[in-house]
């Protein structure tokens, strides 16, 4: 067998991460100076084969000899099932041993006294895995499945092999064990009490199940508000999204560009903004209320407060969303099936009904999905306009933070979150099924580009339009807030709260950035800036094996990738706090820590919006690139991903303008020495200064938005070669 490249990169990848990268991680971070661990004066500095071998490390020795074992598979000449053997044995016993050592070792020496019964007391412990344990990990990942491949699972293909246990890998590291880490507080029990009493009293609480409200005024438990509350939200911001995508695309609408940027404002909008506008405008004291008392004496009152407050709120905060998976999916839309029918004589209603709209499912069904999940998951809206209307996200908040701290209901509640989750998901693929949505099969498009009918189009002017106003009226009330002295009291117009958070002097060595948010914002930029194209490469590549590749677990898998979603802010921090705190990975108060969170709670998007997207793409693509004897990555980056430009654009725009923008997921785990902007912001709330807060949000609003135009010009446009009509759809379908 002929010596693959990407084995000898893998096997070299074990030999740097067992021989030469410092094991351990180190505190004070990684310099020039301690970055060969061949030989060092401490232990922290050493690789793994000079722990072992100076300084009594002695578990450390079966990674080293993982990599020796693995050397002899790169000879030339040697069968692929010699190879498999060699590579898969390597693999195993090396992966095998990281696993066990990190799990069974900590800072003490053994983490079970039956294991240091057994074997006696350890010379020492040992501190959390650093780079070299991080790289030889990957490595002997990567020889397992190169094996697995050589077998001839995952059709013999060593890149699928290696992509599926990369993002396997991935899921249960930086998903599924937080998860259950925070899910297994539920069955925690004191002295003399009994888990499963515990648990059901934890789970079936009145408080959470409670119907009384059908019979009394009383209030419904939170489980079925949660519940109501997304599937209203889900519902409108679907049909809200599809209208301003129809619009986008398929009408002749003057102000396309301005109504875009009106439909992607509010992903780009800083937590509480939105509240804050719509309780300016629908408060007590806002300007509908005060015109309603003033001009027909009709007292409105608190209605802004409750469940419609905050359906009000995420609807705006996640149309975004829903519009952002859904344009690719309208402009994916082959118009040669939909002349094909009006030349069969149908109707252009029939022919929506018929032919556009079933193709449009993926997207329907995959933008529902992420905003109910979403919705499930909001902790920033029901806490500033709830109430006393409460959901299980905040209720999950208030038994972490509360007076009686309470991780076993918190994380009842959170399973509660999951199973809806669950559901959700199950419910989506029966509804989109196994059918077919194929609309670009590769060829040049000689139908002539669709408009909408005429009843379509004016039901997407109704909703569209008047909601657009109403987000002008809404960013324009909150964000006045930062132009003037104190909002409410003193209207008087000012600059100095951007003043004040953006200030630049010169000093001695020269620009001085001295406003009190510069500290914020770059670190905020930095992480989110190398965190967004991971999420969407992670976040695509797994959309591609789900769609394009068969392999047992696959659905596993899938509903994996969307377990981060569906898990709070707020569960999601306190969970990685647990489980990142001590080895085997102590990541707690780093950089990375706030990266990886991002990464994982924010790739379900990219996910969802590129499994909607290739399922328009013809699979014949993929065979004819094979055909012409182009590599399974070859054929990806050349022929799949630039059809794949709307989801790319999708999954980098959420996730930078989420990283840039979440709070209640890392307001656990910011530390003095990374402070993330919208800490920041809370933080400036809780104080009651207002304004200060307003004007960094402002200035996050446009850098956001100049970010976005950046990766839209970045990554251009899909180009499908089509005729353009020589008239315009709305004259067309008058």
């Amino acid at each position: 067998m002929r010596l693959s490249p990407a084995s000898a990169l893998t096997w070299g990848l074990s030999a740097l991460g067992v021989f030469v990268l410092p094991w351990y991680m180190l505190e004070d971070g990684l310099t020039p100076m301690r970055l060969f661990g061949l030989i060092g004066s401490e232990v922290e500095y050493a690789s793994a084969a000079t722990a072992a071998a100076w300084f009594g490390r002695w578990w450390l020795w079966p990674p080293v000899l993982a990599v020796l074992i693995g050397l002899p598979s790169l000879m030339p000449g040697l069968s692929r099932r010699s190879a498999a053997l060699l590579r898969g044995g390597a693999g195993a016993l090396g992966l095998t041993s990281v696993i066990a050592q990190g799990w069974l070792i900590g800072i003490r020496g053994w983490n079970y006294p039956a294991l240091e019964a057994a074997f006696g007391a350890l010379p020492s412990g040992q501190f959390g895995i650093g780079l070299g344990g991080a790289a030889a990990f990957l490595a002997f990942l990567l020889m397992i499945t190169d094996a697995l491949a050589l077998k001839g699972k995952f059709g013999g293909d060593r890149f699928v092999a290696g992509a599926v246990g990369i993002i396997v890998a991935a899921i249960a590291i930086f998903t599924i064990w937080p998860v259950l880490t925070i899910l297994s507080q539920a069955f925690g029990i004191a002295k003399g009490e009994t888990a499963a009493v515990v648990f059901a009293q934890r789970f079936f609480h009145a408080k959470v199940w409670g119907l009384e409200c059908l019979v009394s005024r009383s209030a419904c438990g939170v489980a079925w508000n949660t519940l109501a509350l997304a599937l209203s939200t889900a519902l409108a911001t679907t049909l809200l999204g599809l209208c301003f995508a129809l619009i986008a695309i398929r009408t002749g609408f003057p102000f396309k560009s301005g109504l875009r940027l009106l439909t992607v404002l509010p992903i780009v909008t800083p937590p509480f903004v939105i509240g804050l506008g719509l309780i300016l405008i629908f408060g007590r004291s806002g300007i509908v209320n005060q015109a309603a008392a003033h001009l027909f004496g009709v007292e409105l009152g608190r209605w802004i407060y409750g469940f419609n407050g905050v359906w009000l709120a995420q609807v705006f905060s996640f149309t975004p969303t829903a519009f952002l998976v859904l344009i690719g999916i309208v402009q994916g839309i082959s118009p040669t099936m939909e002349e094909a029918a009006q030349t069969l004589r149908a109707s252009p209603s029939r022919t929506f009904n018929a032919v556009t709209l079933p193709l449009m499912m993926p997207g329907l069904a995959n933008a529902f999905l992420i905003v109910f999940i979403e919705s499930l998951a909001d902790f920033g809206n029901p806490i500033v306009l709830g109430g006393s209307f409460g959901v299980l996200s905040t209720e999950i908040f208030f038994a972490v933070v509360g007076a009686q701290v309470d991780f076993g209901r918190a994380a009842a509640l959170a399973l509660i979150l999951l199973l809806f989750a669950l559901t959700a998901f199950l419910i989506q693929r029966f509804s989109v099924g196994s059918r077919s949505y194929v609309s670009m099969t590769g060829k040049g498009e000689t139908g002539l580009a669709q408009g909408v009918p005429t009843w379509v189009r004016r039901v997407a002017y109704t909703v569209a339009l008047p909601w657009a106003v109403l987000t002008v009226t809404v960013y324009a009330l909150a964000l006045a807030g930062g132009f003037v002295k104190i909002w409410g009291r003193d209207w008087t117009p000012t600059l100095e709260h951007f003043a004040r958070a953006f200030a630049i002097d010169h000093g001695v060595k020269g620009i001085v950035w001295s406003g009190g948010a510069w500290s914020s914002l770059f670190t905020t930029i930095k992480l989110a800036a190398i965190a967004a194209p991971i999420t969407a490469a992670l976040g695509l590549l797994a959309a591609w094996l789900l769609t394009r590749q068969r392999f047992a677990g696959r659905t596993a898998l899938e509903f994996g990738l969307m377990l981060s979603f569906c898990v709070p802010g707020t569960v999601t921090g306190v969970a990685y706090i647990l489980t990142y705190n001590i080895p085997p990975l102590e990541i707690t108060g780093t950089a990375l820590i706030l990266v990886l969170c991002f990464i994982f709670r924010n790739m379900p998007v990219g996910v969802r919006s590129g499994m909607a997207t290739m399922s328009q793409l013809d699979k014949n693509l993929d065979e004819a690139a094979a055909t012409l004897r182009a590599s399974t990555f070859r054929a990806l980056r050349v022929v799949i991903l630039p059809l794949l430009k709307p989801a790319i654009i999708t999954a980098l725009t959420y996730s930078f303008v989420r990283a840039m923008t979440t709070v209640s997921a890392v307001i656990f785990l910011v530390s003095a020495q990374y402070e993330m902007a919208t800490v920041f912001i809370i933080n400036r709330v809780i104080n009651g200064d207002y304004g200060l807060a307003i004007a960094y949000s402002t200035v996050l609003i446009v850098l956001m938005t100049a970010v976005i135009g950046l990766i839209q010009l970045g990554v251009g446009e899909r180009r499908l070669v089509r005729r353009e009509p020589s008239v315009p759809a709305k004259e067309r379908h008058a």
